[in-house]
């Protein structure tokens, strides 16, 4: 049982840590300015200032510029490639513009995963068979909710970062930002803790039940133990 108990707050620290990852993730731009799910560096002319432009769950920044940073309002949903032009005036085109658009709306599932997130781990504070398999079900669920923006993350900013990287005309270079692994991160712990959550919770029903027959038999309540059957040979 301690062994169980110890494996059971290890799931739980694994919980939390998904939380702090995807609270990390959350705060991007332009909530912080440098914390980004993509970050496309530029290279200043004058070699005066090393502009970027970071993008993140609710917003964009263009940061380092000659002015000070500049970012977007906190919105929903927002087309990366209209920003790329207006901000760094490379004519960035892609034929996924319209997708890419469509598919930062899908951001919006990363509070909602860190939401379901943090009611698993305090489920998984509380004692109980019940309380535990409620955790690891709230888990199980954090972990999609937390895959499906992070699949359509990595299809979107890959898409722009290829274009911008792959493009010899355009003196930038795009790299994921750290908001990006964070969620990649999140979504390996929710998915571990789950199972080890789900694992602790039966084990601990298992190892109760055993207790309880090892208590009837010291106090003298063993069950009668079923016939013999009788051998003709």
């Amino acid at each position: 049982m301690a062994v169980t108990g110890l494996v059971h707050h290890f799931g739980t620290f694994m919980l939390f840590s998904a939380v702090i990852l995807l609270v990390i993730t959350n705060i991007t731009a332009p909530v912080v300015h440098n914390i980004s799910l993509l970050r496309i560096d530029l290279n200043d002319a004058q070699g005066q200032h090393n502009p970027a432009l970071t993008f993140g769950t609710f917003g964009h920044c263009f940061v380092d510029a000659p002015g000070g940073d500049d970012c977007s309002p906190s919105m929903v949903g927002y087309d990366p490639a209209e920003v790329i032009n207006e901000r760094t005036g490379l004519n960035y085109y892609s034929t996924a513009a319209g997708t890419a658009r469509a598919l930062t709306r899908v951001m919006i599932l990363h509070p909602i995963a860190a939401g379901v997130a943090f009611i698993a781990f305090a489920l998984s504070l509380g004692a109980g068979t019940f309380g535990s398999l409620l955790a690891s079900l709230a888990a199980l669920l954090a972990f999609f909710v937390t895959l499906v923006p992070l699949v359509t993350d990595f299809v979107m900013f890959g898409i722009i970062r290829s274009g911008i990287n792959d493009n010899r005309n355009v003196d930038a270079r795009a790299q994921f930002g750290t908001g990006l692994w964070t969620l990649l991160a999140a979504a390996v712990l929710l998915l571990v803790g789950t199972v080890i959550v789900f694992f602790t919770c039966c084990s601990a029903r298992i190892h109760r039940r055993r207790d309880a027959r090892v208590t009837k038999a010291v106090d003298g309540y063993a069950p009668a133990e079923a016939p013999r059957r009788r051998k003709w040979f």
